[in-house]
């Protein structure tokens, strides 16, 4: 069964009050299409998971300018001002993370892990209602797990299988979000056929993919 759906077929995937996980550093890798066509569709309340909240008009910026998302998890929000506004006023809930610890939570939602323990953030807001662990006479913060509803990632080159490359930094969180939701979309900026793609090349399996779509459809 093809796994080749239209752009505007799979923002219709995405519901109201989704959980959704967005590949991208500075809208680098971010599956633009996608969101254009949720911004389009004016889905709402949604909690997005990504490292940073892009631009006003690049990335997952734009669905926080158009008002679609009620919490933001991520590492970064100083290039999109309008995310501090929106944090600021109340409008959105935020909650920032280190990022490495954002990437370690993220993994263990996709390996299956129980969390992490990090020393990052201790002694800092970070803490704050976090269960602390000893270790050898060392204490850690518990990081939980992070998984969503849906992983949309953004692949430079993706086959029909689902199998993708990323191009240089493009990788990013892409990867990882790929193991830690329960449907992922992949956005492929080129479309080759099963074969095409050198097995020694890929960074995601295609058994991590639910939904191909076409970005120059």
């Amino acid at each position: 069964m093809s796994k080749q759906i239209s752009i505007k077929e799979a923002a219709a995937k995405i519901p109201n009050g989704a959980s959704v996980m967005f590949g991208g550093f500075m809208a680098n890798g971010t599956a633009e299409a996608v969101v254009d066509a949720l911004v389009a569709r004016n889905v709402q309340d949604l909690t997005i998971i990504c490292n940073d909240s892009g631009y006003i008009d690049r990335g997952v910026g734009k669905l926080i300018v158009n008002k679609q998302c009620k919490r933001l998890i991520t590492s970064h929000i100083g290039l999109n001002k309008e995310t501090g506004r929106q944090m600021t006023a109340g409008e959105l809930v935020v909650e920032l993370v280190p990022q490495g610890t954002l990437a370690e939570q993220i993994r263990a939602g996709g390996y299956g892990l129980g969390g992490v323990l990090t020393r990052t953030g201790l002694g800092t807001l970070v803490e704050v209602g976090k269960q602390k662990i000893d270790v050898d006479g060392i204490t850690y913060l518990l990081e939980k797990p992070l998984r969503a509803d849906f992983a949309v990632l953004g692949g430079s080159l993706v086959d029909k299988a689902g199998n993708i490359v990323y191009k240089g930094s493009t990788n990013n969180f892409n990867n990882i979000m790929a193991t830690a939701a329960d449907c992922v979309i992949v956005e492929a900026g080129e479309l080759v056929e099963i074969g095409e793609i050198d097995p020694h090349h890929v960074m995601t399996p295609g058994i991590f993919v639910d939904y191909i779509v076409d970005r120059n459809e």
